[in-house]
């Protein structure tokens, strides 16, 4: 008896029933296992090459905000720059230093890289995805795209390079930190989808989950945009500082590893925020449900890149207390205001949200998230950062003191 396999076109289920009508029913696990490296080899290939075109992309762009060039050697407009950096990184010489732990120091690109891969797995882009039917997709993605925040401390430690280590500790602590408000932003859409599964919160967004909730939206992003390290969070890697911080001791293509995965970094987050906010594959029209996933993704990371152009670096200080004393307090207050919303509004039987209720919860987490904004920018103002007063002037003041204390003693004693 044949199995009864869902033509979904091109994936997983598609390229099964393909080689699985080839070959006999004793080789059903063949067929699995060649439909499953036959989409990771096109996934991956496709991720990588669309990494190296964002490359390019991004720094062309970053040229024109900065009043510069930007590549314009090699090919047209300089399309053919990252086919040159690959080949430099390929030739350049691959340096273990001395007394670095060798099997971690080359174990933790990789540990960098695959979580960055292994996301877009299960991301829906159209509505018969295989595996973007994940029931639990959401933990799926709290629980991988934490991993990175080993591979980085693994990448510092290994080095026996203290500028390293200095730059994974920072991380460490600056990843740790963002992931929890993150973390309760895609519990608010969780609560309002009402299910783990990605296809789930796509289908529950007849309006875009960015409108609905979008203090939970601002809080992802700049959770996001901390996580991958970018400005104006990028004090993981300032060369004034840490040189390259923990990928200071890296060449070659473990170098070329880590910053594949840096730069694939904002189209990752892109997908993720599309997914969870913007509908997903869901569009109007004939226009296909990938097409409409590639443009709404293409809007993220523009945003993310016209900020990362425009913004200056934050200091430790403030990124840390942005993390604790900003995102922390929003993203409470919108899974809040969430909870108590649904709790009103849902259908008493289904437990289910229509549309108009939807719009309902629209207007007035517009209104909270404008007056969390302001409520919270005035809390922060009110304590305003001063530089530490240098120790050499904080001596020179303190002897200067010291010496008016003798003198008027030396004449007090004089006039007796």
């Amino acid at each position: 008896m044949e199995p009864t396999v869902i033509r979904a076109g091109f994936d997983f289920l598609g390229i099964y029933g393909f080689f699985d009508d080839l070959m006999p029913e004793s080789l059903d696990w063949l067929a699995y296992v060649i439909a499953a490296g036959t989409l990771g080899s096109i996934l991956i290939g496709g991720i990588v090459m669309t990494t190296a075109a964002y490359t390019w992309f991004e720094r062309r762009v970053l040229g024109r905000f900065q009043s510069r060039m930007g590549p314009n050697r090699w090919g047209p407009f300089g399309v053919l720059q990252p086919m040159a950096d690959m080949v430099k990184l390929m030739t350049k010489e691959n340096i273990i230093p001395t007394g670095a732990d060798r099997p971690i120091f080359t174990l933790a690109p990789i540990v960098f890289l695959v979580p960055a891969l292994v996301v877009f797995t299960i991301l829906p882009l159209h509505e018969s995805s295989f595996l973007g039917r994940l029931n639990v997709g959401l933990v799926f993605i709290i629980a991988i795209t934490s991993v990175n925040t080993l591979g980085v401390f693994m990448a510092g430690w290994s080095s026996r390079n203290k500028y390293a280590m200095f730059g994974a500790m920072r991380a460490v602590a600056m990843l740790i930190s963002y992931e929890i408000p993150m973390g309760l932003a895609i519990v608010a859409v969780a609560l309002g989808a009402g299910t783990l599964s990605l296809s789930g919160v796509v289908l529950a967004q007849d309006i875009p989950f960015a409108l609905v909730m979008p203090l939970g939206f601002l809080v992802f992003i700049a959770a996001a945009s901390a996580e991958m390290s970018r400005s104006p969070f990028d004090m993981i890697e300032s060369e004034s500082e840490l040189v390259a911080g923990y990928a200071t001791e890296y060449g070659g293509m473990k170098f070329g590893v880590l910053q594949l995965t840096e730069f694939m970094a904002p189209l990752v987050v892109a997908a993720i925020a599309t997914t969870l906010f913007l509908s997903g594959w869901r569009g109007w029209g004939p226009v296909p449900g990938p097409i409409w996933f590639v443009v709404k993704a293409f809007v993220i990371v523009f945003a993310l890149l016209w900020v990362r152009a425009t913004w200056p670096r934050l200091r430790v200080d403030q990124i840390m207390g942005f993390a604790w004393k900003g995102l922390f307090p929003l993203a409470i207050v919108n899974i809040f205001a969430m909870a108590v919303e649904i709790q009103v509004l849902r259908d008493s039987t289904t437990g289910a949200l229509s549309t108009g209720d939807l719009w309902i919860m629209t207007a007035v987490n517009w209104g909270i998230t404008v007056v969390a904004v302001v409520v919270l920018a005035n809390m922060l103002g009110q304590r305003k950062l001063r530089r530490p007063e240098p120790v050499a002037s904080s001596l020179a003041n303190m002897y200067a003191d010291r010496g008016t204390a003798e003198s008027a003693t030396q004449m007090s004693g004089e006039v007796d």
